[in-house]
């Protein structure tokens, strides 16, 4: 039997306005974040689509160009998540896909052993729906099966994605990994302190790192 067709879709169209600049343009060391969560990405993925919204062109700019890496944007990126992981789908859900792999891409300090564990999940026909998870804590990325892309595309905007991870307890497969970046949050410029990273540029260019 043949491994399943995995796509990612990878969310980076929210406004940071926490963050008071894009995360996507901030850094892992000499990456950025949307350059590094789209290498974990393809990492399981034959495909990567990126959908953008807030700061559309800026996002776009730092994306290298790759045939395997699709950019789409969410004009109405304000509806929430789940409207950007709609866009994404409707591309991402084409003929011969079997799965998708949601990540963040204000997540980027996850393992790539974690995406492998999940992708090596993937494909069970009783649990189409498979979430990380540390230490009790849900987190991304999360991977869903063709059998719910409908009821994503039907599920209300408000609610997010959770409505569908929730309704049917058992058809959810926790992968329980020793990898704190699945449920970190990188909301603040403290967030960033915290976790060793730079802070956003200031208004001459300059990054200022922890020391």
């Amino acid at each position: 039997m043949n491994p399943p067709r995995i796509v990612a879709i990878l969310l980076a169209a929210g406004e940071s306005r926490r963050m008071g600049y894009p995360k996507p343009l901030l850094h892992v060391g000499d990456e950025t974040f949307i350059a590094r969560t789209t290498a974990l990405a393809l990492s399981v993925a034959s495909s990567v689509v990126i959908v953008v919204g807030a700061h559309a062109d800026r996002v776009r700019a730092a994306i290298t160009p790759d045939s395997r890496v699709r950019v789409v944007e969410n004009a109405s990126f304000e509806r929430g998540q789940l409207s950007s992981l709609k866009v994404g789908l409707a591309v991402a859900a084409g003929e011969g896909t079997d799965a998708v792999v949601v990540h963040l891409a204000d997540h980027p300090l996850v393992l790539p052993s974690t995406f492998r564990a999940l992708a090596e999940r993937c494909g069970d026909a009783v649990h189409p729906i498979v979430v990380a998870r540390h230490q009790g804590r849900r987190g991304h990325p999360v991977i869903f099966g063709r059998a719910v892309f409908a009821e994503l595309m039907a599920a209300p905007e408000e609610q997010g994605a959770r409505v569908v991870v929730n309704v049917t307890p058992e058809r959810v497969l926790h992968v329980d990994v020793d990898d704190p970046g699945v449920v970190l949050d990188l909301d603040t410029p403290a967030d960033l302190l915290n976790a060793g990273l730079s802070l956003p540029p200031t208004d001459d260019g300059s990054c200022t790192h922890q020391s």
